[in-house]
């Protein structure tokens, strides 16, 4: 934290030695493996992921060159995570004023508070549990739009074994997954559509690898 103060670089590295720490940690201890598929993003993009339980965020954070987050703004106040989340360019939103978050998040975004990164937003807007439903929000692709950046989707099986609230850990394969770019420019009703398919599709397969039942829809 001390040499992250003056050096953001430090900072980046801070937080990703942190979570390949836990994720090593997880699996000698509690028989947790985790995996990171497909080609992991170096330059400039919009990542649009599934988030099932804190330990995709750990998997993301410990590959990603520059990762930066859409975060609920009382994450900010977190002892140390919350210094480390801003240190690095994350972007607190109030997500209890729809319109409101989304005209902050495009200004913070316009004005360059965000840093360059690649930018990770979770389009469902929270953790959603293995094989529940959560509609996909529109602020994803208004920024999708704004940013004029490629969006990489990406797909998880993780609540399968580090479930969103239980403090019980489960043995197995944790796998996220970087899918196939989606180039700048797709208009935003189509990308949406894209994307939800995309990530939904991938990430009930996954699960079903895994072993959990995912009911037909």
């Amino acid at each position: 934290m001390p040499l992250a103060v003056f050096d953001r670089v430090w900072a980046y590295r801070g937080v990703r030695t942190y979570c390949r720490w836990v994720r090593w940690t997880a699996g000698w201890m509690i028989g947790l493996k985790s995996e990171v598929r497909g080609e992991v993003p170096q330059d400039e993009v919009l990542i649009a992921s599934k988030h099932q339980s804190f330990f995709d965020i750990i998997m993301l954070v410990s590959v990603l060159p520059r990762p930066k987050f859409i975060m609920k703004k009382q994450l900010r106040w977190a002892p140390i995570l919350g210094w480390f989340a801003m240190r690095i360019g994350c972007i607190p939103v109030d997500r209890g004023k729809r319109g409101a978050a989304i005209d902050k998040m495009k200004e913070d975004v316009a004005k360059g508070a965000a840093l360059p990164g690649q930018l990770i937003i979770y389009p469902q807007g929270t953790r959603v549990a293995p094989g529940a439903m959560r509609e996909y929000k529109i602020g994803t692709a208004i920024l999708y739009e704004q940013l004029g950046q490629d969006c990489v989707p990406v797909a998880c099986n993780v609540g399968v074994f580090w479930p969103r609230h239980a403090v019980v850990r489960k043995p197995g394969l944790a796998v996220v997954e970087f899918l196939p770019r989606v180039p700048a420019g797709v208009g935003k009703k189509k990308f949406m559509t894209d994307l939800e398919h995309a990530v939904e599709t991938r990430s009930n397969e996954l699960m079903s690898e895994a072993g959990f039942e995912v009911l037909a829809k």
